[in-house]
């Protein structure tokens, strides 16, 4: 039987899962991750990392630094700032290719495919929004500035054909606009629940609208980066299951990562992969040893590929 790069990296990785033999042997030094907004799943996942990676390897010390996610982590790896950084699926494809909103290509790998980002757009249950194209003319809060959120947004009203007057603002100042009726609706992409939308809800009850009847509109327009995926009943008090739209969340390097170090992490993905589950996570699709190299059209850091191949070269 022929034996695929696929399976090959899948065997390497079933067996790296269970290895706590090898260990980075180079130079102390940083690694600085960068994550996202407290209140989300980016940033408590990469503390959860930090925390595993310092505990596995010594001689690395690894910090998650709170950013506006997505974008912003995409230019602090391009410009020397961070290590690491935790990007969605589709605005990595984005920057890889040179596509919109990136103006020429940025140069970076992958470590590996994390979990399931989830698109949730949330009203208020007094609202009178059941749909995306009652928004239509409303102001709508879509994320900040750098983030992978606000580049979905702007792709999911235009290709539903619905123009809202569009806001960027931080998800703390997006929750508390959504609140004050300032705005009708805030979209978010993280997992689920997220803990400041469960904390929101306590106190001004909110829904999720459905977006999967404008994924094969998106997915004609930027191609199978976006999924369906299902919210499960009562993720948060009240909320019903539901459909929306899913994107990989991706652990991308710097290309000045020397490839031990990216082994290293690599491993602690793959060996503490219970570890790094945020605990208010409930229905995420979380890190999974089957997929942790399904990364896209995004390749494969050396150092990473290499790990994942361990005792299976």
């Amino acid at each position: 039987m022929t034996v695929t790069r696929r399976t090959a990296l899948l065997a390497g990785l079933a067996t790296l899962a269970g290895c706590s033999s090898a260990g980075y042997r180079g130079p102390e030094r940083e690694v600085v991750i960068a994550a996202g907004e407290s209140g989300g799943f980016y940033l408590a996942f990469a503390e959860l990392l930090a925390q595993q990676l310092n505990r596995a390897e010594p001689r690395l010390r690894a910090t998650a630094v709170a950013t506006e996610a997505s974008v912003e982590n995409l230019r602090r790896l391009r410009d020397g700032r961070a290590d690491l950084g935790l990007v969605l699926g589709d605005v990595a494809e984005s920057a890889f290719a040179g596509a919109e909103p990136f103006s020429v290509p940025i140069a970076f790998s992958a470590i590996g495919r994390v979990y399931e980002n989830y698109h949730q757009l949330v009203v208020r249950v007094d609202g009178g929004v059941r749909s995306v194209a009652d928004l239509t003319g409303r102001p709508v809060a879509m994320g900040a500035s750098g983030s992978g959120v606000a580049v979905f947004s702007t792709r999911l009203f235009a290709r539903a054909g619905v123009p809202v007057k569009a806001k960027n603002l931080l998800l703390g100042e997006a929750i508390n606009a959504l609140a004050a009726h300032e705005v009708d609706a805030l979209l978010w992409s993280g997992g689920i629940p997220t803990p400041a939308l469960t904390e929101l809800n306590r106190t001004t009850p909110i829904t999720l609208l459905p977006l999967d009847a404008h994924l094969p509109a998106l997915r004609t327009g930027y191609g199978p980066v976006y999924d369906q995926v299902h919210v499960p009943a009562q993720a948060y008090q009240g909320v019903g299951e539901l459909r929306t739209i899913g994107v990989a969340n991706l652990l991308l390097a710097a290309p000045s990562l020397p490839d031990d170090v990216a082994a290293a992490v690599t491993r602690v993905l793959a060996g503490h992969a219970a570890d790094l589950v945020p605990a208010a996570a409930v229905g995420t699709q979380f890190l999974d040893v089957r997929t942790l190299i399904g990364t896209g059209k995004v390749p494969l850091h050396p150092g990473a590929a290499s790990a994942y191949r361990a005792l299976h070269g």
